[in-house]
């Protein structure tokens, strides 16, 4: 028998993704500021460590390193010309690490531009942005796709209709990053739990969720309590995903300190779970020993 289809594995209890990447190249002597993406290519050994570290700890499924490879990013480190290299080599790395036990998730982050009118991004220009950096993925060998840390409902909504164009029948989760907001939350962008779910839902996609932000582990539960709840009352049918930071970070020297400890982030996690959001991973500040504490406490 082959592996579950991952549209059916996520019907099936908890999927427990990675954490983040960024901080994890750093400590194996990436410089900061550097084009983590590029390293697909340019250095794909170092990337491969960091999958392997996380599904060690207990991940199911990896996020590929192209968190910032649609051509607007890139460009901006000069390799806007090298989209579907990059992407598929991520996706590549990425799918050698997992194996065919495993999941590979082609990671889509925002384009970090705005659209009309509040920019001069034309929809159209960043639909076939998206939708290039999809292709990339598949050809590398993606299982799925996860839409992540965006602010705008626009933007969103152009990404997932982007990489179903090409990917077919694959999986789209998608997620938005919130902060907290008098006694609320809502994106960058302004956008309210309520009206997201209602936006995402309503498009199709496999999982819905949030990721990043600003909260604290307490106010991770909280989200995913209203997120929880915001999918009940939309009566659809569909998996929640949560990917919190390890909680808010400290301002040490100029940089973002995250102290939270993994047994502190695997119990928020619990909480998180319990309430309803069965696909977890982490964001900033988490590494493999977040993961490793996430997956004993859970699985």
């Amino acid at each position: 028998m082959g592996r579950t289809a991952l549209k059916q594995r996520i019907r099936e209890g908890l999927l427990l993704l990675d954490g983040a990447m960024g901080t994890e190249l750093i400590a194996r002597g990436v410089e900061a500021g550097k084009c983590n993406d590029s390293l697909n290519v340019e250095s794909a050994d170092i990337v491969l460590e960091v999958h392997k570290a996380y599904l060690e700890a207990g991940s199911d499924a990896v996020l590929t390193n192209t968190f910032g490879g649609n051509r607007y990013a890139l460009g901006r480190h000069g390799f806007g010309d090298k989209v579907e290299q990059i992407n598929r080599a991520g996706a590549q790395v990425a799918r050698l690490a997992a194996g065919d036990d495993r999941y590979v998730l082609g990671d889509i982050g925002p384009s970090g531009e705005f659209l009309e009118p509040l920019g001069t991004l034309k929809a159209e220009e960043l639909k076939e942005a998206f939708a290039q950096q999809a292709r990339g993925l598949v050809a590398g060998g993606a299982d799925g796709f996860i839409i992540e840390t965006m602010t705008a409902l626009e933007e969103i909504e152009i990404a997932i209709d982007a990489v179903k164009s090409v990917g077919g029948d694959l999986p789209v989760f998608a997620s938005m990053a919130f902060d907290t907001a008098g006694g609320d939350y809502r994106t960058m962008m302004g956008v309210g739990v309520e009206a997201a779910v209602s936006k995402v839902v309503s498009l199709g996609v496999d999982a819905a969720g949030f990721n990043c932000g600003t909260a604290s582990l307490d106010g991770y539960v909280e989200l995913a309590g209203k997120f929880v709840s915001a999918v009940k009352a939309s009566g659809k049918d569909i998996v929640i995903l949560g990917e919190p930071n390890a909680g808010k970070p400290d301002l040490v020297e100029g940089e973002a300190v995250y102290s939270v400890s993994p047994e502190d982030f695997a119990a928020a996690a619990e909480k998180i779970h319990a309430a309803g959001v069965t696909i977890i991973g982490g964001c900033c500040g988490t590494g493999p020993e977040h993961i490793l504490a996430v997956a004993k406490k859970l699985k």
